[in-house]
């Protein structure tokens, strides 16, 4: 017999009565307590095994150190200890030294690898495991498999698969899941759904739990909870891995009903305390928008989680609960939690949402302190937070600290600069994006287009609009319906509709941005078959269609369809009439010389009249001279709007029209002793990619000499062709013949020489306008589109002139 060795064995007789029973102490060798003890190794081996399965690594490795022999046993034991602990230096240590490398140590070190995600590595090793000459048990498959899981090594996941076949390890339910959750994961769900199906034995709920978590990750929320269902009507019960599974398809279906049934067989099945089963349920039922249960389940939590706060916020900002968003935040800083990464977007969009600028400017401060500044997904939520406000200037400051970005970084801010009317700082942005090399997504593009259709840069909106199909992304209603809007409002209509065509699917916007296109550019009547075409489609209108309608009955002096239109938004379609489509009806009414019933309807507004409504009627004075009247909507305009010159110009007008000479210079006093003077007339031409700017009588653009030569010759061209000059056009104060010179030098008549000389013949000639193209400039027009055999369109801020043949679309009727 072999002499004892005291020591260890007093070591292992201690560590026994620490942490095990006395039968366990015993074990070592029945006559301890008679004071004679012979060393058993098997024994000392079964109280390793115990220490390393208990979690007690360092306890055994001292075990380990002490013991005079060991045996294969003993280092697998140790390597597998090490392994399941996520020690893998030390696993790998072990492994390395144990005198003989058996297949167990192999597959504990595998398992160890595949555990804390190190799959390529877990990968490697089963490689060469195999070139050693050592079979693979069904534990070492099964652990290999989970390592392809994580690497979504679906080719050698397959080659796993074929060894399996051969060595028959195929129907070995441990195998099976294996396969089922690797295919699952490299998104090979109907292999995976295979596989489950021709098992003969389903009554491990590992395996199910596998299959149902297979089609959560895959998106397939209907089939995870039907599969749910089965799993329970087959008797087999779920576990901790289960329950979070389904209760994430549930929120993905938006199921409620389901989710508070699977909630009833957490409680049922005992997991309803456990942390990962709760987080789940909290998440379920934030995003089916039950936020009240949310947060029972959230206060009912033993364990401060934060992923359920997380969940709990987001569900709040997603439900327009800005308020309890933050009100939640606070709670978590006074609980002293730890905020993570996830924390700090939510909290920001709340912000985004309810413009508080000093509170969202705190929670910065605690980002920045923190450290979480440097993490770019709550930097990206910081420039979004900053932009959406309108605080560009710290949305930028933001995006320019930032290490890298990103294009979740670009649209954030430059939708930001786009939203709050930045439309050239945008397209500089989005310029300097490309520069930078980053892909621009379907939101950007959207975004850009907008600021395109805004400043009407046809050329630049033509480069995006390539850039998005040389990009290759899929059909985007957002991007189609951005084409079709900016298209139409650069007076391209015929693009607007090949646009409008081609998408495979439209919604309310899409028909909306055609309608408003078509009635501005002058094609009223096109506008309201458009309109009847997108009822029948079933497609219902909304607030902007019908401002779009009303607009193309106005401008083609369709009266009683405008009032059966203007009747049937709150009768038929539960639309209540705003200020904008009051002012189109008043608008229509005194376009047709009905000033009476513009005096009744606004005796029957049952809302407050607001600016845009005072307009519309002094534009009827305008044309009607109703002077009363006009004083009246003057007055409020003046309250309204006390720095706005339109309508003092306006009434002026109105007076001069009239004779009443002093009136009219009362209101030009008026306007100069406030301060306030008349926006300048300005026209603008595109061409290759550079905007040409026109005032009246400019003379700084570097071919103003050639422009004037070509404007004297248009102007003897046309008067040859019967143009005679509108002198009622020009100003008050001047004789008849400065009249008429002025009128040469209107800044759309110097545009439209510009293009002429600059234009080959047959191209249309695009002008831009800011302030309402004058009478006389429009009988010009008609006159140089027929002389010059030109597509003149002319844009101003009411809609647009195509000019062509000697006629306007509008008809004279603007």
């Amino acid at each position: 017999m072999k002499k004892l060795n005291w020591r260890p064995l007093h070591f292992s007789i201690k560590l026994c009565q620490l942490h095990y029973p006395r039968e366990l102490t015993q074990q070592i060798h029945p006559s301890l307590n008679s004071g004679g003890a012979i060393f058993s190794i098997v024994a000392s081996n079964r109280l390793l095994d115990g220490l390393s399965k208990s979690g007690r690594v360092d306890d055994a490795r001292r075990l380990f150190d002490e013991m005079p022999d060991q045996d294969e046993f003993t280092w697998n034991t140790m390597i597998a200890a090490y392994a399941r602990s996520g020690r893998l230096a030390e696993a790998q240590k072990f492994f390395d030294e144990t005198p003989n490398r058996s297949s167990i140590a192999w597959s504990s070190l595998i398992s160890g690898y595949s555990r804390v995600g190190c799959g390529m590595e877990a990968l490697d090793l089963f490689w060469e495991m195999q070139l050693e000459g050592l079979k693979p048990s069904q534990y070492t498959l099964g652990s290999v498999l989970r390592a392809c899981s994580i690497a979504a090594a679906l080719q050698r996941g397959q080659q796993i698969h074929a060894h399996a076949i051969k060595t028959h390890f195929d129907t070995n339910v441990f195998v099976v899941t294996g396969l089922v959750d690797m295919y699952a994961k490299c998104k090979q769900i109907s292999e995976a759904e295979y596989l489950f199906k021709i098992t003969p034995d389903k009554s491990n709920r590992v395996l199910w739990t596998a299959m149902v978590t297979g089609y959560s990750q895959n998106g397939d929320a209907h089939r995870a909870m039907q599969c749910f269902r089965e799993m329970r009507l087959e008797g087999v019960g779920s576990n901790q891995f289960t329950f979070p599974s389904v209760l994430t398809s549930c929120a993905a279906a938006l199921s409620l009903g389901f989710g508070m049934q699977v909630h009833g067989c957490i409680i049922q099945s005992g997991f309803g305390a456990n942390i990962f089963v709760e987080s789940a349920l909290v998440d379920m039922y934030a995003k089916c928008g039950d936020l009240n249960s949310a947060r029972r389940v959230l206060e009912a939590m033993e364990v401060e989680d934060i992923v359920s706060w997380n969940s709990l916020i987001v569900g709040c900002v997603r439900q327009g609960w800005e308020e309890e968003a933050l009100s939640l935040f606070k709670m978590m800083h006074l609980k002293n939690m730890k905020m993570d990464d996830f924390t700090y977007p939510s909290v920001l969009n709340s912000f985004a949402s309810i413009m508080d600028i000093q509170n969202a400017q705190s929670v910065h401060c605690l980002i920045v302190k923190t450290g979480f500044e440097s993490y770019r997904h709550v930097s990206n939520a910081l420039v979004d937070m900053y932009a959406k406000q309108g605080s560009l200037h710290w949305a930028s400051k933001v995006f320019h600290r930032m290490p890298e970005q990103d294009v979740v970084s670009w649209t954030s801010l430059i939708t930001g600069y786009t939203h709050h009317g930045f439309h050239e700082e945008a397209l500089m942005l989005f310029c300097d994006m490309r520069i930078a090399d980053v892909d621009p997504d379907q939101f950007v593009i959207a975004s850009i287009l907008s600021a395109c259709a805004e400043l009407t840069v046809l050329e630049f909106g033509r480069q995006v609009h390539a850039n998005f199909i040389s990009c290759g992304f899929q059909s985007s209603v957002s991007v189609e319906n951005s084409l079709v809007t900016m298209y139409a409002k650069c007076g391209c209509i015929k693009d607007a509709y090949q646009v409008f065509d081609s998408m495979p699917i439209r919604d309310v916007v899409s028909w909306t941005a055609l309608i408003v296109g078509l009635a501005k550019n002058g094609r009223g009547i096109d506008s309201l078959l458009l309109y009847e075409k997108m009822i029948m489609t079933g497609t219902s209108p909304d607030f902007i269609t019908f401002i779009g309608l009303l607009f193309a009955c106005s401008h083609a002096g369709l009266v009683n369809d405008g009032c059966r239109y203007f009747q049937s938004m709150d009768k038929i379609h539960g639309i209540t009439p705003g200020p904008e489509h009051y002012a189109c009806i008043i608008d229509l009414l005194g376009r047709s010389g009905k000033m009476n019933e513009v005096k009744e309807l606004l005796n029957q507004l049952t809302i407050k009249p607001d600016a845009t409504i005072w307009k519309a009627v002094l534009a009827a004075c305008r044309i009607h001279g109703n002077l009363e009247l006009a004083e009246r909507a003057a007055r409020n305009l003046f309250e309204l709007e006390p720095s706005n010159a339109v309508p003092y110009v306006l009434l002026s007008n109105i007076y001069s029209a009239a004779g009443k000479w002093d009136a009219a210079a009362n209101v030009r006093r008026l306007m100069k002793s406030k301060g306030i003077t008349k926006e300048p007339g300005c026209s603008w031409i595109e061409m290759n990619s550079k905007i040409h700017t026109f005032m009246a009588e400019d003379r700084s653009h570097q071919m103003m000499s050639e422009i004037y030569g070509k404007l004297n010759e248009i102007m003897i061209s046309i008067k040859k062709a019967g143009y005679v000059p509108d002198i009622d056009c020009g100003l008050h104060d001047m004789d008849d013949e400065a009249k008429e010179l002025s009128l040469a030098y209107h800044s759309e008549k110097l545009a439209v020489a510009f293009g002429l000389l600059s234009m080959p013949p047959g191209v249309p000639i695009r002008i831009f306008k800011n302030l309402r193209v004058c009478g006389d400039c429009h009988t010009a027009m008609k006159f140089i589109s027929e002389v010059f055999e030109r597509h003149i369109i002319l844009r101003d801020p009411n809609c647009f002139h195509h000019f062509n043949d000697g006629k306007c679309s509008c008809k004279d009727y603007w």
